[in-house]
């Protein structure tokens, strides 16, 4: 008797149809428009409630805070989030929950969530999906990685090795399947087309074509598997620069929806090469949402007491503080 190939047994969130998600594409725009706005617009537009939600980056580097703020300000619900080496990004999402504004994530494609690396756990994070409130299912950071790859490539799934035998893989969504070509067991993970991802980059031209330094990690395919993308940059630079050297171009213009400009946009977090992570502040961060109470204050404060991202700057410090992580950053990469 054969013994059937296992799967895993966790509820699958995005639909891996590959057939399906061409049918977005094909009717997505591609003209060469201008695309900048405001953050706040950006939002308004492109994410709705219900949405599948990835938001690019890597930990704590290169994160679109602004944009995960505005999401919060808006109080969008029920969103579905890759929880990609998710870190402040999913303590902010998680303002929306268990705070008397209504469920802003309900279910998480879990990899890397709660902890904020060497910082430590975020405890209103922790109370979120303790709660029992937000559904899960787990992944790798890899596997998620390759998810992205598969739904850049227009395919349902890609095949991998790793994962197999772990509680992950028990826990996931994926399947075994046989090589045809050489009968081993592999691991077939589905595509993620997101609703709509989010990506902070260094650079973009009005018309949507971003540069990026450092490690750019999944962002590429990120970018091209996702319907809608909202992308904010430290500069908007002109289309005379980007085409001087388009091979510095990691993202082009027919990915993406919006391009709104935003400063310090990763803020409090790492950009690569531009300012370092407010390291007193997150640890503020964390100290105040140890208490539910004073955590509400803080969101009320920093979140829903301020029009826009600009503002929450000026509330952390202003410029003095923010010039004071760039050259952090600088004698960083000086070898201090």
């Amino acid at each position: 008797m054969t013994t059937p190939l296992s799967q895993g047994a966790g509820p699958l969130y995005a639909d891996p149809s590959a057939n399906r998600a061409r049918e977005f594409f094909r009717n997505k725009p591609r003209a060469l428009i201008d695309k900048t706005m405001s953050v706040k617009d950006a939002v308004a537009r492109f994410v709705q409630d219900g949405d599948y939600l990835a938001v690019g980056g890597f930990g704590g580097d290169r994160l679109s805070v602004a944009v995960c703020h505005e999401i919060v300000r808006q109080k969008k619900q029920n969103l579905t989030l890759a929880g990609h080496t998710a870190t402040h990004d999913f303590q902010i999402l998680c303002a929306g929950n268990l705070t008397n504004r209504g469920k802003l994530i309900a279910r998480v494609d879990v990899a890397y969530i709660v902890g904020l690396e060497a910082r430590g756990l975020s405890p209103h994070a922790r109370r979120v999906m303790e709660s029992g409130e937000v559904e899960s299912t787990e992944w790798s950071n890899y596997s998620l990685a390759v998810r992205f790859k598969a739904a850049a490539m227009g395919l349902p799934f890609l095949p991998m090795r790793s994962m197999l035998g772990t509680d992950t893989f028990r826990k996931s969504a994926a399947k075994e399947i046989v090589c045809p070509f050489t009968g081993d067991k592999l691991l077939a993970v589905p595509a993620i087309y997101p609703d709509v991802g989010v990506i902070h980059v260094h650079e973009a031209d009005r018309f949507g074509n971003c540069r990026l330094r450092g490690t750019s990690v999944a962002d590429p395919d990120l970018a091209r598997a996702s319907k809608k993308l909202i992308v904010t940059c430290e500069r908007l630079i002109p289309s005379d620069v980007i085409r001087q050297d388009p091979t510095l171009t990691v993202i082009p213009f027919f990915c993406v929806d919006a391009v709104c400009e935003v400063p310090f946009g990763s803020y409090p977090g790492n950009m690569p090469y531009e300012y370092f992570s407010d390291e007193d502040h997150l640890r503020h961060w964390l100290k105040v949402e140890a208490d539910p109470a004073e955590y509400q204050k803080f969101i009320d404060q920093y979140i829903f007491g301020v029009g826009d991202f600009n503002e929450y700057l000026q509330l952390c410090g202003g410029l003095p503080r923010l010039q004071k992580l760039r050259q952090e950053e600088f004698l960083l990469h000086r070898g201090r």
